[in-house]
């Protein structure tokens, strides 16, 4: 199956992600430790968003081709919650974070945002990625309604943009587990959507900021 990437947007769009090319790459193997200086490289001289999801996602890409021991590193879905993270990377005043996430079959998450860039690259099972765009009124100023979705499969990434909006679902009959790199996330911009069932085009209200 073709693996892809893909771009979720603010604006409630996906699109295929235009990454760079690495013809010059090293022929040894790619470590985590050269993997987190590389990415720390990108963000210290690229200030734009999505240059930098261009830059990072093939090197998401050849560090789990590199490193098969990453794709193993996970926990079991908690049976309560029906998801678990495994924290593969977080460091103090580090501004990145890399974690392996596991989904149980028909878990859906809440409709949220990262409040940051992001990386989700599809290890097992399939995954539907519902995007929600901002549709405010004078009632609800954080109004949103749904602008399409997404299944992504084993091989597949999506690097979101900080105020991408999606709620991610475990379709098929095989938890989804996930590599996740993410920035440094602005806790005052990060929410869940909140206000009933989540039908195309159903209006939701911003209501709280999450985890």
């Amino acid at each position: 199956m073709l693996e892809k990437d893909w771009l979720a947007t603010d604006e409630g769009r996906c699109i295929p992600c235009d990454t760079d090319e690495q013809a010059n790459w090293i022929d040894r193997p790619y470590r985590l430790y050269r993997f987190l200086t590389d990415v720390e490289d990108i963000v210290d001289r690229e200030s734009d968003d999505r240059i930098r999801l261009q830059r990072i996602c093939p090197l998401v890409r050849r560090l789990l081709n590199s490193c098969e021991w990453l794709q193993l590193n996970f926990l079991p879905p908690d049976p309560e919650t029906g998801w678990s993270v495994q924290m593969l990377y977080d460091e103090p005043d580090f501004p990145l974070t890399i974690q392996t996430v596991v989904w149980s079959p028909g878990t859906a998450s809440p409709v949220h945002n990262h409040a940051t860039w992001g990386i989700v690259a599809l290890l097992d099972g399939q995954e539907k990625n519902t995007f929600w765009q901002r549709s405010p009124n004078t009632e609800f100023p954080d109004r949103i309604k749904a602008s399409g979705d997404r299944i992504l499969t084993p091989g597949d990434i999506l690097c979101f943009t900080p105020d991408a909006i999606h709620q991610i679902e475990a379709i098929g009959d095989e938890p989804t587990i996930s590599f996740n790199l993410y920035g440094a996330t602005d806790y005052d911009r990060r929410f869940e959507f909140v206000g009933g069932a989540f039908p195309l085009g159903n209006p939701l209200r911003a209501t709280a900021e999450i985890f």
